[in-house]
C-alpha cells in the first residue's frame, strides 16, 4: 500500500488535533511543518517528532514535494495557499471557513479544477459518528419521508479562552460555528433554496453575534430550523454536541443530549447510545470533534487512493458557504434570501 507524504501549514490551536489524527492513520505521514510563529512551530515539531520545519510555505512545498498539503491556517491566508498548491500540482485539504468571500471560494475551486488537483475542505462536523448514524437511519427510511427538522447547537461554553481571536471578529457564530451546523442540515436534508435568519449579540465583551436562528427551505421538501448559541446556560452543558430533531411521515428521530438516539415509529421505539469513542489522544468534551477529525482525514486519504471526489470537496463547500452568506444578508435586511443567487 502506497504511503502518502503530507505537509501541514499552520500549527495553531486546532492543528494539533489534525497532527494527532494523521499520526493514527495508516498510510499517511506528515513529514514537514510550516508556521510563521517559531514557538508554535517548535512546539508542534517537537511534540510529533517532525524535524523538517519552515517559516515559508512555498519553500516547504518546493523542497519537500509532498503528496498532499493540509492547510490549517486562518481564513485570510487560504486563497494564496490553495492557489500555490494548485500551481505546484499538490492535492490540498483546507480548514474552514474556506474563504473570505464566495468570489475567493469559486476562484480556489477553479484553480484546483484547472490544475487537476483534488481539494477537500476540513468540514468535519458531518463526520461525527452520531451524525453519520442519523444520516444512515434517514437513508434507510427509518422514519419515512422527512418533512420537518431542527439542528441545534446551544451552549454557554467559553470558546474564547482557547481561541481569543473569535471575540474580535464582526462575524462570529454563524461564520465560525453555524457553518458546521448549516453543513449538517445540507448533509441530512439536501440543498437549500431559501433561508431566513435572525441574529443577536448577548455577550457585550465580543464584537460579533453569538446567537443565530435560521429557517431553511430544502429542495427535498424539508423545512429545517438551524439554531446556534454561545449564550445559553443549561443545567448540563452540552458542548460540543449537535442535537437533531426530525419528523417524518412514518415516525420521528431525535438525537438528544448525551448522544442518545431515539427513533419512534409504529413498529416500536428504538433507543441507541451513540457516544463517540474516546481516542487515546482525545479529551472530553472535545472527543466527538476529535473523532470527526480522524474520520474526515481518513476519508481524504481514501479519496486520494481511489481518485474519487471527497464528500466535502471545495465545490460542495460552496453550497455551505452560500448559506452562511445568505444568513448574514437576511439578518441585515430582515428578508428571506434565495440561496441560489448568492
Amino acid at each position: 500500500m502506497m504511503s502518502y507524504r503530507g505537509a501541514l501549514i499552520g500549527c495553531g490551536f486546532f492543528a494539533i488535533n489534525q497532527l494527532h489524527a494523521w499520526r493514527d492513520i495508516e498510510g499517511a505521514d506528515i513529514v514537514a511543518l510550516c508556521d510563521r510563529d517559531p514557538a508554535r512551530l517548535a512546539l508542534a515539531g517537537d511534540q510529533f517528532g517532525i524535524s523538517a520545519r519552515y517559516a515559508d510555505a512555498e519553500k516547504m512545498l518546493r523542497a519537500e514535494k509532498p503528496d498532499f498539503v493540509d492547510i490549517a491556517t486562518t481564513v485570510a491566508s487560504h486563497r494564496p495557499l490553495v492557489e500555490l498548491a494548485a500551481r505546484l500540482r499538490i492535492p490540498v485539504t483546507c480548514q474552514k471557513p474556506f474563504a473570505l468571500s464566495m468570489k475567493d471560494a469559486r476562484a480556489m475551486v477553479e484553480a484546483c479544477q484547472q490544475a487537476g488537483v483534488p481539494l477537500m475542505i476540513h468540514e468535519n462536523f458531518r463526520w461525527q459518528s452520531a451524525i453519520q448514524a442519523v444520516k444512515a437511519r434517514l437513508d434507510a427510511g427509518a422514519i419515512g419521508k422527512p418533512f420537518w427538522a431542527r439542528v441545534s447547537f446551544r451552549s454557554g461554553y467559553d470558546v474564547f479562552s482557547g481561541q481569543p481571536y473569535l471575540a474580535e471578529g464582526r462575524r462570529f457564530i454563524v461564520e465560525d460555528l453555524g457553518i458546521h451546523i448549516l453543513d449538517i442540515a445540507r448533509f441530512l436534508f439536501g440543498e437549500v433554496t431559501r433561508l431566513s435568519a435572525r441574529m443577536m449579540r448577548v455577550n457585550p465583551a465580543i464584537k460579533g453575534e453569538d446567537v443565530a436562528t435560521m429557517l431553511l427551505d430544502h429542495s427535498s421538501g424539508v423545512i429545517s430550523v438551524v439554531d446556534c448559541s454561545y449564550a445559553t446556560r443549561l443545567p448540563v452543558e452540552p458542548f460540543p454536541e449537535t442535537l437533531v430533531e426530525i419528523d417524518g411521515d412514518a415516525g420521528t428521530l431525535r438525537l438528544g443530549q448525551g448522544y442518545r438516539l431515539t427513533v419512534n415509529r409504529p413498529g416500536g421505539l428504538e433507543e441507541t447510545d451513540l457516544s463517540p469513542p474516546l481516542l487515546h489522544w482525545a479529551s472530553r468534551p472535545w472527543h466527538n470533534i476529535q473523532e470527526s477529525v480522524l474520520a474526515i482525514q481518513q476519508h481524504w486519504l481514501d479519496c486520494l487512493r481511489s481518485g474519487r471526489e471527497p464528500s466535502t470537496s471545495g465545490y460542495d463547500n460552496i453550497g455551505t458557504m452560500a448559506l452562511v452568506e445568505a444568513a448574514y444578508a437576511s439578518a441585515a435586511n430582515g428578508e428571506s434570501v434565495d440561496t441560489r443567487t448568492v
